[in-house]
């Protein structure tokens, strides 16, 4: 290939790039997301998540069993709006852990943002540490209490509840019916897929 050919190729592949990152940009404010071609989703957003472990001991501000009747285990995360029983899965430094919301929370911290508690095993794979069943905490992992994560609904549970971006648990919103739920929407393939084809056909 000429030197010629090559140039132009690799602006072509440029302007696909900055044309992809722009609908990206664009999609990521929206109830889509990027997360896999022909995946169907509800929801997807980003929220700040902690962790926590109510099995019934009373131990570790423990408050008792989950609201939806459900026993404490792994991959039981707790909303302070989402209707019971909704799926999922969060995304952490390319790490993916699914989850269903069976609990109520956080309370108080969800004013501040944290709008995810996620169960303190999936906590534990996802930042590197380990379950400490004895403290009901995390080991091992810096000290992390809260982390930044993607979340990806997949499944809307029945009940009442925000069928849309999460809201504090001050607002009731747990207790309410929604009649204006977020689109789902069908995805295109991943942004980080698509800069790798356009890399490909730069590099021929």
């Amino acid at each position: 290939m000429t030197a010629t050919r090559f140039a132009a190729r690799v602006l072509t592949a440029a302007a696909t790039v900055t044309l992809t990152g722009a609908i990206v940009a664009g999609a990521a404010g929206t109830a889509s997301a990027q997360t896999g071609e022909g995946e169907q989703v509800m929801l997807k957003g980003s929220t700040t998540a902690s962790y926590y472990w109510d099995d019934a001991s009373g131990r570790a501000g423990d408050t008792g069993l989950p609201a939806s009747g459900k026993p404490m285990q792994k991959g039981l995360a707790a909303s302070p709006s989402w209707p019971l029983l909704t799926e999922g899965y969060v995304l952490y430094k390319g790490r993916k852990a699914p989850f269903f919301v069976g609990d109520r929370g956080p309370g108080i911290p969800s004013n501040r943002g944290v709008m995810l508690d996620l169960d303190a095993k999936t906590f534990a794979q996802l930042t590197g540490g380990t379950f400490n069943a004895d403290t009901l905490g995390v080991d091992g992992n810096g000290g992390k209490g809260h982390i930044k994560v993607t979340y990806v609904i997949t499944k809307w549970g029945k009940g009442v509840g925000t069928k849309n971006h999460p809201k504090p648990f001050a607002t009731g919103a747990w207790a309410k019916k929604d009649r204006n739920p977020a689109e789902p929407v069908t995805v295109a393939p991943a942004a980080t897929e698509i800069l790798a084809a356009v890399l490909r056909t730069a590099a021929l």
